[in-house]
C-alpha cells in the first residue's frame, strides 16, 4: 500500500515533467519516503529514552568540551541539507553527562528540518535544563546546500552560530577558553 508520502513524491515526479513508472523512478518513491523518515527521525527521538540515566553526580569542576561532533540536517526552507560539526562544552555543577549522550542529542536535533540557529540554541538549551551546569556553550559550524547548490551558489561559504549561557556568556576568559580549546588543531 502506497504511503502519503509516496503519492506526494510520485505527484512531484510529474510536476516536474518525469514519468513516475520510468525504471529509474519507479522505486523512488518509496526510496524517499524511508529517506525523509530516516532524515527526521529526531521528532520521534525521545529525550529521556537518549540519555538513559547517564546522568551522574561527580565533584568535577573544570570545563567538558566534545569537538567535532558530525551533524546532518534538513534546512527547514527548502528541504536541502545542511551539515558540519558540532561542539558543545559545559562547566559541571556536580552533574557530569555519559560521553555518548551529548552526540546524541545533537542527532535528535539535527534530524528534524531545522535552521543551524535554531539548533544551537536547542541543544544548548537542553544540556542546561538536564545538567543544571554553571555554564554550557556550543558552536556550531555548518555548509547549507541550499546556498550552495542554488540561490547565490557559494560553495566554500560556511555558517557559524553560538549559544553561550551561564559563565560561557558572562565571563568572558570561560568563553575565550573554550573558542581557544575548539579551535586548536589535533
Amino acid at each position: 500500500m502506497e504511503t502519503r508520502i509516496q503519492q506526494l513524491v510520485r505527484e512531484l515526479l510529474v510536476e516536474l515533467g518525469e514519468d513516475p513508472e520510468r525504471e529509474g523512478l519507479r522505486r523512488t518513491p518509496s526510496r524517499m519516503d524511508n529517506a525523509y523518515r530516516y532524515l527526521t527521525k529526531g521528532y520521534k527521538a525521545d529525550l529521556k529514552t537518549i540519555l538513559n540515566d547517564a546522568i551522574f553526580y561527580e565533584e568535577c569542576n573544570e570545563m567538558v568540551i566534545v569537538r567535532n561532533i558530525e551533524y546532518y540536517s534538513l534546512c527547514e526552507h527548502h528541504l536541502l541539507p545542511f551539515y558540519g560539526q558540532c561542539h558543545v562544552a559545559y562547566l559541571p555543577n556536580k552533574k557530569i553527562i555519559g560521553l555518548s549522550k551529548i552526540p546524541r542529542i545533537v542527532d535528535m536535533y539535527s534530524r528534524r528540518l531545522q535552521v543551524q540557529e535554531r539548533l544551537t540554541n536547542q541543544i544548548a538549551n537542553t544540556l542546561w535544563e538536564v545538567l543544571e551546569p554553571f555554564g554550557v556553550a556550543v558552536v556550531m559550524d555548518g555548509k547549507h546546500l541550499c546556498m550552495m547548490m542554488r540561490g547565490v551558489e557559494k560553495q566554500n561559504s560556511l555558517m557559524t552560530s553560538s549559544a553561550m549561557l551561564g559563565a560561557f556568556q558572562k565571563e568572558r576568559m570561560t568563553r575565550m577558553e573554550f573558542l581557544s580549546l575548539i579551535n586548536k588543531r589535533e
